[in-house]
């Protein structure tokens, strides 16, 4: 552990990884956005690592965008398909639908600016909504050029990481802070869709 732990080693770990050529730091982000289980994050880091801070996040904004995207327009043709309505038969997604019909850009811009949000989930929610395709084309890119930045810069010099303790304290608290933030942003959200839902209903009600 120690060894994998020494900073040359984890240089030397990302030359070799840059040395595989820019097609996998494009593919890996690409895929996460079908295997959400992925660690994005750490596809991140090792392109920014390996391809410093520019291309590195080029690398990956373009992966994941074009990932997401991909999973957006699956999603918005098949959606609704009966070998996939189960998709649409949670309670919580059919509110979550709702609720991005009305609100539009700003909530989801947020939503995919931090790291720890599901975004398989708003991707999903995007794609059975009746949201256009440009539109969420552009939240996308606005949002994950945020979060892709902000984690490639942390990236950009992994040897500073072990070498350099302030530099790693700040990551690690910028990091925990991102996925507080995240969290709360994700529980602000669902309180928000629930008392729209509500709400909702109540006007039916009295109509």
């Amino acid at each position: 552990m120690k060894e994998w732990l020494n900073p040359n080693n984890i240089v030397e770990l990302a030359q070799h990884y840059k040395s595989l050529g820019p097609f996998l730091g494009l593919l890996l982000p690409f895929i996460e956005s079908f295997l959400p289980f992925l660690p994005l994050v750490a596809f991140v880091l090792a392109n920014a690592g390996a391809y410093g801070l520019w291309y590195g996040f080029l690398l990956s904004w373009a992966g994941t965008v074009v990932g997401s995207y991909a999973v957006f327009l699956i999603v918005r043709k098949y959606g609704r398909n009966r070998l996939l309505n189960f998709l649409t038969k949670s309670a919580r997604i059919q509110k979550l639908i709702k609720w991005v019909e009305r609100n539009g850009f700003g909530p989801l811009f947020l939503f995919i600016c931090f790291p720890f949000t599901p975004s398989a989930l708003v991707n999903l929610v995007a794609g059975l909504s009746d949201m256009k395709k440009k539109n969420y084309l552009v939240t996308l890119m606005a949002g994950k050029f945020v979060m892709i930045f902000m984690i490639s810069y942390i990236g950009s010099d992994i040897k500073a990481l072990f070498t350099d303790p302030i530099r790693t304290a700040i990551v690690v608290v910028v990091i925990f802070l991102l996925w507080i933030i995240g969290k709360q942003l994700e529980r602000r959200l669902n309180a928000k869709v629930e008392a729209d839902f509500r709400a909702t209903a109540a006007s039916r009600e009295e109509k």
